[in-house]
């Protein structure tokens, strides 16, 4: 299906949502309106409907329906267009993509073209990621490179979370919710003040699920599958003064559970559905301990913001801390199967993290048609990770990374309708490799060391008071990366340059029929060169980086919201992203196993390794697209409201490796979410009945080709109820 025809069907789709006659009289009737929505794309508060760059948002309704059965972060993939998220390493290290651009490296160490910032400092390292989410006051997924204000490791976007701040007023919740597979989910927060100058805010959650997979091999029933998730978070507001404010954020979580259950030839050569091996309450594992997992980690941050009168300073600084390990049964089996599996492989990796981070930053503040900001970033981590195979002795590989950048944007009213913005940031990053082979391997030492100009220039038009048109182009950057995991299977470390990218979008944004439609989109196209891929498995079972000429994607997103009446809202997404891997000497290595059916040209190596040309191919786990639709309908009654919120997500044709073989594609999966509730205004308490994936769609998420045809599914279904009370 070409560009065209999805572009068409895109439309139709939101046409059939919103274009009927009935709603204008509705809505007059009702006179509910859209809300307005802050974001600080550009580290300032600014409404969505006025920013030059795609945002998306999730708050409230959408974020407790996502998250009510316990999910980790990774559940936010295919929740707004654009954006794709997986793991091979359980709950502890999401990979994320943004318009088709990720890093499948699932590696402890490896980076990634998206950052994910929680309240205003970023989380660089992969662990770091995955700090849970509790609290939170609003979801911005900012798509494009961000090179400019935030830096390296933004070429395909950002992810935002900012958690509820403290404030005078005393508020709070508790949250219980019980479900399928005994998931507890527990949440408590509780904000006052303190003094005039001094209020706080204590958030906590507690997540289990009982283990509920068998091992059919130890004759074990529910060994597998659950988890136990603890953290916390302490905010301090003071504010002595109306020019200064100081926040200190204090937070820390605890893990421990499953890792990701790898499952032996689930596939069957040829062909890409689950077959009769697959049985997602039993597992067949003969190493690995049960996949056992386990991390703590902790950290704060302190923000100060000092008002000089038409200026305001800015500082943060931040420190970020993890370690733990995770141990897995690799091949999915035994030595009798399930299947074909030729040898056991068996791994552990463990991992031990410190970041901290400082930004000054100076911003105007007066009402002249002119603004700037402009600052100063440092960035300094440490990272040791260990690698056992169990068939050697362990390696150990140390990496540090340090990097320090000065920025400028500048916002310019041309006229009253038309603003020019302009950004430019300059960075300095190095990164330095020593390792330990456990079989007595020599390592050079690695030292990499790069600066790089990222920049962006805007233009935004509004055509009307509610409606306008924007252009952006923009640059950025993923730092050169090294690694090092080869290392523990008799290699060396593998180094790839800076990618960098320049992006062109034109865009959309309108709040239409008397602010009961919000229809926003844009259209993008972005160059890559020296693209970053990482080469996983294949009859080496390597882990090695590779630079590739060029990656290109075109695409465009659609995200809508729509009041039909003062009861009946909903929400409606859709992306196309047409992804390219531009390299006509790219050769990738294939299934080791030799199970898997390669569709690319294969070439074989003197040594008699068979490699694919990967020219043409899309990027790995690039969802070609992906489709939303949120409804919520309420029914009013005596102090309060019955309520019905559904969500769908569906996701298109997505390609797992670098080279394309008919076993290991997704095609055309989804999940459905139901929530139906009650709320008693007048009590401030909530009681609601929920359903993740309710119809237990058993959907492939990745695999493993080095051994046999082993693959990873999707959560299952869950069922459960919730109660809260506010005050």
């Amino acid at each position: 299906m070409n560009l065209i025809n999805k572009t068409s069907i895109a439309l139709a789709i939101q046409a059939s949502l919103f274009a009927t006659t009935s709603i204008a009289a509705e809505q007059e009737e009702d006179n509910a309106v859209l809300e307005i929505i802050v974001v600080t794309a550009q580290k300032r508060d600014q409404n969505s409907q006025d920013v030059p760059i795609s945002i998306a948002t999730l708050q409230g309704e959408e974020l407790d329906n996502i998250f009510a059965a316990g999910d980790d972060i990774v559940a936010l993939a295919t929740r707004i267009p654009g954006l794709y998220a997986e793991s091979s390493n359980g709950r502890i290290a999401p990979r994320f993509y943004i318009r088709g651009l990720g890093n499948t490296d699932f590696d402890l160490a490896a980076s990634q073209p998206v950052s994910i910032i929680m309240d205003e400092v970023v989380m660089e390292n992969v662990v770091l990621k995955s700090f849970p989410l509790f609290d939170i006051e609003q979801v911005e997924v900012i798509r494009g490179p961000q090179g400019s204000l935030f830096g390296k490791n933004t070429t395909a976007g950002i992810i935002k979370f900012d958690s509820r701040k403290p404030t005078q007023e005393t508020d709070g919740y508790g949250k219980f919710s019980y479900g399928t597979y005994g998931t507890r989910n527990l949440e408590f927060a509780v904000g006052a003040g303190l003094s005039d100058s001094v209020s706080m805010r204590v958030s906590v959650l507690n997540q289990h699920r009982d283990d509920w997979v068998d091992n059919s091999f130890t004759n074990e029933n529910d060994v597998m599958g659950g988890y136990d998730e603890t953290a916390a978070r302490l905010q301090l507001l003071f504010t002595p003064s109306e020019e200064l404010d100081v926040l200190l954020n204090v937070h820390a979580r605890s893990f421990k559970g499953t890792s990701t259950l790898f499952r032996a030839n689930i596939l069957s050569t040829g062909s890409n559905e689950l077959n009769g091996n697959f049985d997602r309450g039993t597992v067949a594992f003969n190493e690995g301990d049960n996949n056992p997992q386990n991390y703590d980690g902790d950290g704060f941050s302190l923000r100060v913001n000092y008002d000089l009168g038409e200026m305001i300073f800015s500082s943060i600084t931040a420190t970020e801390s993890a370690d733990g390990r995770s141990l897995g049964d690799i091949d999915g089996g035994t030595p009798a199967g399930p299947g074909f599996i030729p040898f056991q492989s068996v791994t552990e990796g463990a991992a031990d993290i410190e970041q901290f981070t400082q930004e000054f930053r100076l911003a105007s503040d007066t009402d002249n048609n002119y603004s700037w900001q402009t600052g100063f970033y440092y960035f300094d981590s440490d990272l040791s990770v260990t690698t056992s195979p169990f068939f050697i002795p362990s390696s150990t590989f140390n990496q540090t990374n340090t990097t320090w950048a000065v920025f400028g944007q500048g916002s310019y009213d041309i006229s009253e309708k038309t603003t020019l913005i302009a950004g430019v940031r300059y960075t300095d990053d190095e990164k330095h490799l020593d390792a330990v082979s456990g079989v007595g391997i020599p390592i050079s030492p690695i030292d990499l060391s790069d600066d790089q100009i990222s920049w962006e220039l805007m233009l935004n038009h509004k055509l009307e008071s509610n409606m306008s048109v924007y252009t952006r182009v923009a640059s950025g950057f993923r730092a050169q990366s090294i690694q090092g995991r080869d290392i523990a299977f008799f290699g060396q470390p593998s180094v790839a340059e800076s990618e960098t990218i320049v992006s062109f979008e034109v865009g959309f944004k309108a709040d239409l029929l008397e602010n009961t439609l919000r229809l926003n989109g844009a259209i993008f196209h972005y160059n890559i060169d020296d693209i970053q891929l990482t080469s996983v498995g294949g009859d080496g079972n390597s882990v090695s980086l590779r630079n590739a000429e060029e990656g290109v994607a075109t695409g465009f997103e659609l995200d809508a919201e729509m009041i039909f009446s003062e009861n009946f809202v909903m929400t409606a997404g859709f992306s196309y992203n047409d992804t390219e891997i531009n390299d006509p000497t790219l050769l990738i290595p294939v299934c080791g196993s030799g199970q898997c059916t390669p569709t690319d040209p294969i070439v074989i190596s003197p040594g008699g390794r068979s490699d694919a040309l990967v020219d043409g191919n899309p990027f790995p786990q690039a969802p070609e697209t992906i489709f939303t639709v949120t409804a919520e309908y309420t029914v009013p009654m005596d102090d309060g409201e019955f309520y019905i919120f559904a969500d769908y997500a569906h996701q298109g044709d997505t390609n797992f490796f670098i080279y394309e073989s008919v076993e290991y594609i997704a095609e055309d999966q989804f999940e459905l979410g139901l929530r139906l509730g009650y709320v008693n205004f007048a009590s401030e308490y909530e009681v609601t009945l929920f359903g993740r994936n309710i119809t237990d769609e058993e959907n492939l998420k990745g695999g493993i080709d080095f051994n046999n045809n082993t693959g990873f599914v999707n959560q299952p279904r869950i069922w459960g109820f919730e109660v809260k009370k506010s005050f």
